[in-house]
């Protein structure tokens, strides 16, 4: 099987947002992806695109994706931000997240980015098991907070 990893294009949209209803399933949470077609693309892709991903192409087919964005943190500085990270359920356990995960390494190389943060599931042990290989460090302490579209409006 040959795979390349690479930019993903506009076109790759419509099957990374396949990708992402299936990891919003994997995380026991589909019925909270409600960005459509045309805003994914558009935060991707028009004049003020807010993210960038790498595709994993196997064999013609994208099979996995890891999406990003540049976040700043005044403790630190410009940090990359992994939001989504993930390879189909049948193409796990071939390699396919480790050419992802380490892509996106040498973009954080690349730009000099004074780190690469995300959050992971404290039950996905899957997941805390691939990124241990990492030597990543695994914070707690902390509580993820959010206002929806809803709550701003009113």
């Amino acid at each position: 099987m040959k795979t390349e990893i690479r930019f993903a294009k506009e076109s790759d949209c419509e099957r990374m947002l396949e990708l992402i209803r299936e990891l919003a399933e994997y995380e026991k949470s589909p019925e909270e992806v409600t960005v459509t077609l045309a805003e994914f693309k558009k935060a991707g892709f028009e004049e003020n695109a807010v993210w960038k991903a790498f595709v994993a192409v196997c064999d013609g087919n994208i099979e996995g994706f890891a999406l990003y964005y540049i976040r700043y943190s005044t403790w630190k500085g410009s940090r990359l931000y992994l939001e989504d990270f993930i390879v189909t359920e049948k193409m796990r356990g071939q390699g396919i997240g480790r050419m992802l995960f380490e892509r996106v390494i040498q973009e954080t190389k690349d730009h000099n980015y004074k780190g690469m943060v995300w959050q992971v599931l404290d039950w996905n042990q899957p997941a805390i098991n691939f990124y241990n290989k990492y030597q990543a460090r695994l914070e707690s302490g902390w509580i993820n907070a959010s206002l929806s579209h809803e709550q701003i409006k009113s």
